[in-house]
């Protein structure tokens, strides 16, 4: 568990908060349940790196006032023009106690299907499950090397796992397999000969 050290935060303007980004670091709350609320500022780089790593549901741990907490990032607000962290919202958690999150998917392997010509389609790229915080994987991963065309896998194909259920209906397609395009085939009719318009016996009728 990543230990990352914040500051406490007693201004709260927007002339405050600029001033907090400006220095390298990002205001946040931490909060949960028969806890108080406290504003803090956590350094950007740290957070950042934090999340790249380990995922966005990685448990940290956040001290201040010589004090720790376990959190899980709840919220967090981007600059869309900028996109750098503007705000982040952290909960407490419990680490007896189940939540439900997103984890991102990773398919593996290359498709049959695509071997032979077909095209993968992901609808698919995130999925809900149940776990303690400890054991929430950062990607889940499935294994599309035997998929073939017109085939798709859904979340019941994904073998279980004692430390998560999967919260979505297990019918969900995560990735299917459609056949390759094939051309239009155009129907002519009678074959004709080079460089003989279709609509010739037409004019021949109507000089007759």
């Amino acid at each position: 568990m990543t230990t990352i050290q914040v500051m406490n935060r007693t201004e709260f303007t927007n002339s405050a908060k600029r001033k907090i980004r400006e220095s390298g670091q990002i205001p946040a709350i931490i909060y949960g349940k028969a806890t108080e609320s406290k504003p803090v500022a956590i350094d950007s780089i740290q957070l950042i790196k934090t999340l790249r790593d380990e995922g966005k549901n990685t448990i940290i741990n956040l001290s201040v006032d010589g004090s720790s907490h376990a959190v899980m990032l709840s919220e967090m607000q981007t600059d869309p023009i900028k996109n750098e962290i503007v705000h982040a919202d952290f909960r407490i958690v419990d680490m007896q106690a189940e939540v439900e999150v997103e984890v991102p998917i990773h398919l593996v392997g290359e498709a049959q299907g695509v071997k032979d010509g077909g095209v993968l389609q992901q609808p698919l790229h995130q999925i809900t499950i149940s776990s303690k915080p400890g054991n929430i994987p950062q990607t889940i991963e499935v294994d599309i090397s035997n998929l073939g065309v017109n085939e798709t896998v859904l979340i019941k194909d994904i073998p279980g796992n004692g430390d998560y259920m999967f919260v979505q209906d297990e019918e969900t397609v995560i990735a299917s397999i459609l056949p390759p395009q094939q051309e239009k085939e155009i129907d002519s009719g009678e074959e004709q000969e080079p460089g003989t318009p279709e609509n010739e016996e037409g004019r021949e009728h109507n000089e007759e």
